[in-house]
């Protein structure tokens, strides 16, 4: 079975741990390694442990750790060519243990297989992903949306878990002190996902079979843990999903996807 936990999740850093049998993998690090390494013990695992990291884009609350975990730990790293090419500077340790690919690539590792596809926001790219296992079991990764496509709901639509974003409520982040620029870059197609846009995209999803949902990338001056819950299980519920497993990510407390 995949097992998969948020380490960390929101603009102060994020990380996401999966495993399925023997095979471990990180999607992201953007936290540092000790900070990694910390949250991993605690789960009975280490970094040295890691066969590969995933990188959704070159953010620094995405990606910080990873030079101090390529020095230390020389783990591939998988990534688009366009996040590499902002990144990635030569001679770095990351470069050294990268790999980057299309938009669209598959990647196995171990027991499990990755693919990705993109999703809109102001990086040089991002991507989700849908992770598989052998018993074809699928588990979903999209967070800094802009806007939902078609194509995020269509690899997210089969799956049977997923993280998804869910960043702020819309009236906080109006009425917050942001600057002017920093709103609108937020709400804009490059920005990230709102509390009400997640609840519906939630409610499409589970219409197509997504049992268990874990809301990630909460913004810490804009929203709340329960604002987030309130809106999608309200939203869940309304439509007749009350089955749908809902969970919230911490941005620095391990939170097991259900």
């Amino acid at each position: 079975m995949i097992e998969a936990y948020t380490l960390f999740s929101g603009s102060s850093g994020n990380c996401i741990y999966v495993r399925n049998g023997a095979t471990e993998i990180l999607i992201d690090a953007g936290k540092s390694a000790t900070a990694i390494e910390r949250s991993l013990t605690a789960l009975g695992s280490s970094i040295k442990n890691i066969d590969a990291i995933f990188l959704t884009h070159e953010h620094s609350d995405h990606f910080v750790g990873l030079e101090i975990i390529s020095k230390k730990y020389h783990i591939p790293v998988h990534m688009t060519e366009r996040s590499y090419r902002r990144a990635v500077y030569q001679g770095s340790f990351v470069a050294q243990c990268a790999s980057f690919h299309d938009t669209h690539y598959k990647q196995s590792v171990g027991t499990l297989t990755l693919s990705s596809f993109p999703i809109p926001h102001d990086s040089a790219q991002n991507v989700g992903y849908v992770i598989e296992n052998e018993d074809d079991e699928r588990f979903g990764v999209a967070t800094d949306i802009g806007y939902v496509t078609e194509e995020i709901f269509d690899n997210l639509s089969v799956c049977d878990r997923i993280i998804l974003e869910s960043n702020h409520d819309k009236y906080m982040l109006i009425g917050g002190h942001y600057p002017e620029l920093l709103k609108q870059r937020i709400l804009s197609e490059g920005g990230h996902l709102s509390n009400d846009d997640c609840a519906k995209l939630a409610c499409s999803l589970a219409k197509r079979g997504v049992k268990t949902i874990t809301l990630a990338h909460l913004s810490k001056e804009n929203n709340t843990p329960e604002l987030a819950y309130d809106a999608t299980r309200k939203a869940l519920d309304a439509e007749g999903f009350d089955d749908v497993c809902l969970g919230v990510a911490s941005p620095c407390e391990t939170v097991k996807c259900k």
